[in-house]
């Protein structure tokens, strides 16, 4: 059987600070530091503060996700990552469904701007098809493939164009395993309690245990800790589902 450590169990997990506030966000930071791998940074908390939220993250020791899913003309983009490189994030996004040359050229800025600085690269992820849509969502907007058709069409174009990994549904890791291997990074949101049924705008989820067993690297926890009544109890938990599921792998 093998020996999951608790820090191996601890990396795998980020923590969504979906919020507006810079004290709530600061009071979370404080909470969970050491108890969560990275925290997550999207377009809510970045727009009403700011780059300051990095660098507080940073001064604790902590990683951050920078989820702002870029998608733009390859350029705009290429030189927003080079600012993602220059602020310190570990790990960013863009939109699959950007284009090949608009990964390619991010993926270029990147390692040029951080080789340039003497720093790692963050990982840059592709973001695929977003949780809270469902095959009838694609529909709607002209989309002819499943989700599960679409995530592996964009995942193809991404792995080709040098994306480091991809974001996806839980639902679509075991076909993502079988055509990209181990090495594509899968982070992994929807992620909700195995007792619980999703009551939000999240369709395609799955809980922890589930997600790290079928083979997700990192998986996006928000509501499940924020919203508990002990949320650090509830990241233990969940910390303690991931070392199960990776265990069980």
């Amino acid at each position: 059987m093998k020996n999951i450590s608790n820090k191996t169990a601890i990396s795998k997990l980020i923590f969504a600070l979906d919020t507006d506030s810079y004290k709530e966000a600061l009071s979370w930071i404080e909470l969970l530091s050491g108890h969560v791998g990275m925290f997550k940074v999207g377009k809510e908390l970045f727009t009403a503060v700011g780059p300051k939220i990095i660098e507080s993250i940073k001064q604790k020791g902590q990683k951050v996700f920078l989820d702002l899913k870029f998608h733009d003309i390859p350029n705009t983009v290429a030189r927003a990552a080079e600012a993602a490189v220059r602020i310190g994030v570990d790990m960013f996004n863009v939109h699959a469904s950007g284009g090949s040359r608009m990964i390619q050229e991010t993926v270029s800025a990147v390692r040029v701007c951080a080789d340039k600085l003497g720093q790692d690269k963050p990982i840059v992820l592709a973001v695929t098809v977003l949780t809270s849509l469902d095959n009838a969502d694609l529909a709607e907007v002209g989309y002819e493939k499943s989700t599960n058709e679409l995530v592996l069409l964009l995942a193809k174009a991404a792995h080709a164009a040098g994306a480091s990994g991809v974001v996806a549904s839980a639902q679509d890791i075991a076909a993502l395993r079988a055509d990209f291997g181990d090495k594509f990074i899968i982070v992994t949101p929807g992620i909700r309690n195995a007792d619980e049924t999703a009551k939000d705008d999240q369709k395609r989820t799955m809980n922890a245990f589930e997600a790290l067993k079928i083979g997700a690297d990192y998986i996006v926890v928000g509501r499940p800790i924020r919203e508990a009544k002990d949320p650090l109890e509830a990241c233990r938990q969940i910390v303690r589902e991931i070392a199960a599921g990776l265990t069980a792998k």
